[in-house]
């Protein structure tokens, strides 16, 4: 009996709900920061935030399968799929997939957990797969559904999922759960708690022939959402993929026990630097937004393209920092002007200055 479902007290997952009960409460003031803060973004940003934080889960939660995806071109296929005016950029099967499923995530979140919804997520993940013998629907190969690693002739077995005659049952009960625990239903969980488990569950089962990491991690979205009564913006696939290495190691162990308080506190933990990741990018468009209204006719054009192009790198900015060479080629202005320019956007208050000479490195100065 080496995996957790073929111990006796499987599907029963045993915690101790203290462990969790201040992360739980500290979800939850989170989630009331975040749509606080969003009261203070105009319509037009907070719909370009909304698609640049779907898209951003679509492209990490791929990533961490291996599967790399053109952000931009997700980013229009989602918005499309979402009713909102985007480029033409094409995107490839791949990306139109993962956006569509992301919308649909989106879109549904209110919605009880069915077979019908997991086979259409599906079926939206892996409609440009060619190799897959069963899209849309449960596995049924009679092979065994390992995770391995290694060379052919010496794997490394890291998993072993149930058999497929097995699965639609296993998912029966799992699928009556999830929504017996839904907030205003029979059984209700936590929010950290309930996604934890249901992902931890879902990846255990490992229902289809491929995509379920991906799918577990939309189904953990749609638990935080349903406890927060609104399509959660956490960034969960983003800081997953920033601790791939744990991740997997944490999935690892849990598939060895039922007794699950180790995985739920690294999902907790995990799930809180998510939410916290989401409000910096919040508060990151508020401060742009202050920035530019206090320094409007205060600027020239250049300027002010070298300011959007900072913002536009997000909350890590420029990696190491605006050089003056940064500037020249993003203005094409001559030294002297670029060292003018910067020395008034010191003033101004909009950069910082660290370093001396060729070292000398600008930063955004935010409120």
């Amino acid at each position: 009996m080496r995996w957790n479902w073929q111990k006796p007290d499987w599907p029963h997952f045993t915690y101790d709900p203290e462990c969790l009960k201040a992360a739980e409460a500290r979800f939850l003031r989170g989630s009331g920061v975040i749509v606080g803060a969003m009261l203070h973004v105009d319509g037009d940003q907070k719909q370009a935030l909304t698609i640049d934080l779907i898209a951003q889960e679509a492209v990490d939660s791929s990533a961490i399968e291996g599967e790399f995806l053109d952000r931009a071109s997700v980013q229009s296929s989602l918005a499309k799929h979402l009713g909102i005016r985007a480029d033409h950029r094409r995107a490839n099967p791949a990306e139109a997939g993962a956006a569509e499923l992301m919308a649909n995530v989106w879109r549904t979140f209110a919605d009880p957990l069915t077979e019908a919804m997991l086979f259409n997520w599906h079926a939206m993940l892996m409609s440009s797969r060619r190799d897959l013998a069963e899209v849309g629907c449960y596995r049924t190969s009679q092979e065994p559904m390992q995770i391995i690693s290694g060379p052919l002739y010496v794997p490394r077995v890291h998993y072993e999922a149930p058999p497929s005659d097995h699965v639609p049952l296993q998912m029966a009960q799992f699928i009556k759960w999830f929504n017996d625990t839904a907030p205003n239903e029979a059984t209700p969980l936590p929010a950290l708690t309930r996604a934890g488990i249901a992902h931890i569950w879902f990846e255990s089962i490992h229902p289809f022939e491929d995509g379920n990491g991906r799918l577990g991690r939309a189904i953990a979205e749609k638990a935080l959402a349903q406890t927060i009564e609104q399509p959660s913006l956490t960034a969960l696939a983003e800081t997953i993929h920033q601790h791939k290495k744990d991740y997997y190691e944490q999935l690892h162990r849990g598939s060895l026990t039922n007794q699950v308080d180790e995985w739920l506190a690294w999902f907790a933990a995990t799930a809180l630097e998510a939410q916290e990741r989401t409000l910096m990018r919040v508060r990151f468009l508020i401060a742009k937004t202050l920035m530019f209204q206090r320094l409007g006719g205060h600027i020239n054009a250049r300027q002010e393209k070298v300011l959007l192009r900072m913002f536009a790198e997000g909350l890590d900015g420029f990696k190491g920092g605006l050089s003056a060479k940064n500037y020249r080629t993003i203005t094409d202005a001559a030294t002297a002007t670029v060292t003018r320019d910067l020395a008034e956007l010191v003033k101004l208050g909009a950069l910082k200055r660290e370093g001396e000479r060729k070292s000398t490195r600008y930063y955004l100065l935010l409120e």
